[in-house]
């Protein structure tokens, strides 16, 4: 029985594997989970630290301790490590922890490809940080790395940073096929899906979201790997192609992308609530139909971060009111959190505190 229960640790010719290859190895979904959580407080560490050089830096104008160049060069590197290095594996890992256990799975339905996804991360991510220390320099360009900036006119590690970032989204397409197979498989008996914890509810819905945008983002990307080197004018209007394209391709995916960071915070809130104002959830079943709600007008409001490059007055106002819907769902989110505090017995430890701020 413990070799059923204890799978992957369990190396058939060797016993159990021991020390570093332990962790190196692991299926365990709670290791798994450790590690992406680590990752997370790394990677928080070193986006961190470039926030408070960018900080420092701009304190009074002029320059201070960094050159121009450099400046640009951490700022890209600040917003890629914040955004797939610390926010995204922070929820990840927390989804690994706690979503077997919400759903009374024995693990991840998908053990092993579990590992690979994680390990992926270190190695994007070393080699998106090794372009800082190439010839001409790492990425300048922002992390929305806007062509023709970040094509025509980026430096030769560009290269580099398109396939790191092509490992993160392998990873991250690969977490959420796993999340999905996981919710909608290992579920004990009895736990309907209107019946599983809220986090559960919004980390399904936000799987869905990363499988439908990483590969769009792949797609930009690999574009601009074949302007760069193929050829092709996808983004170069001298060849037929128009820079305004890659915006619009980039926050396709990149609205979405800030509803994953948020989604699965929104479900921890969920929670947490709750459990502190010592009542259920107000509002259940509307909270999931308001998670999918907001899941969905995600994808129909992307030209918002292009209100200035000249679309169209009629896109304008459709993306406009779109934008402003999803204040609705949201709206009834803040509703239902406010009325399951209500007449509640509340304490307020550290996790109240932070989810009633939240929600301030």
């Amino acid at each position: 029985m413990s070799a059923v229960i204890d799978h992957g640790h369990t190396d058939h010719h060797h016993g159990p594997a021991k020390g570093l290859m332990r962790w190196v190895l692991t299926t365990n979904h709670k290791d798994i989970g450790t590690m992406y959580l680590w990752f997370s407080f790394c990677m928080f560490l070193l986006g961190g630290s470039m926030a408070m050089v960018i900080r420092a830096e701009l304190f009074q104008p002029g320059l201070q301790i960094v050159q121009p160049e450099f400046f640009n060069q951490m700022t890209t590197m600040h917003g890629l490590i914040m955004v797939f290095g610390a926010v995204m594996p922070a929820f990840v890992g927390l989804a690994n922890w706690m979503i077997p256990l919400m759903i009374g799975a024995p693990d991840m339905a998908l053990p092993r490809m579990n590992n690979f996804s994680f390990w992926l991360l270190p190695a994007a991510f070393g080699l998106l940080v090794s372009t800082l220390f190439m010839e001409g320099g790492g990425p300048n360009f922002g992390w929305t790395f806007y062509a023709p900036l970040s094509t025509t006119y980026g430096p030769e590690s560009t290269t580099f940073f398109i396939f790191a970032i092509h490992l993160m989204g392998i990873s991250s397409i690969m977490g959420a096929i796993n999340v999905v197979a996981t919710i909608l498989n290992l579920r004990a008996p009895g736990m309907t899906l209107m019946k599983m914890p809220l986090f559960v509810w919004t980390w399904l819905i936000t799987a869905f979201l990363l499988i439908a945008v990483m590969p769009v983002l792949a797609g930009c990307v690999t574009m601009m790997l074949m302007d760069i080197h193929f050829g092709t004018s996808f983004f170069n209007a001298a060849g037929g192609g128009d820079p305004v394209l890659f915006q619009h391709v980039f926050w396709f995916f990149g609205h979405p992308e800030v509803y994953i960071m948020i989604l699965p915070a929104f479900g921890a809130v969920s929670s947490i609530i709750p459990a502190f104002a010592r009542k259920p959830l107000f509002g259940y079943t509307s909270m999931v139909y308001a998670t999918a709600a907001i899941a969905f007008l995600s994808f129909i409001v992307w030209a918002h971060h292009m209100f200035t490059v000249g679309i169209p007055l009629t896109g304008e106002l459709f993306f406009m009111y779109a934008t402003m819907l999803i204040a609705v769902p949201t709206g009834v989110k803040v509703f239902n959190w406010a009325s399951t505090m209500w007449q509640g017995s509340m304490t307020f430890e550290a996790p109240m505190l932070f989810s009633v701020a939240f929600v301030i």
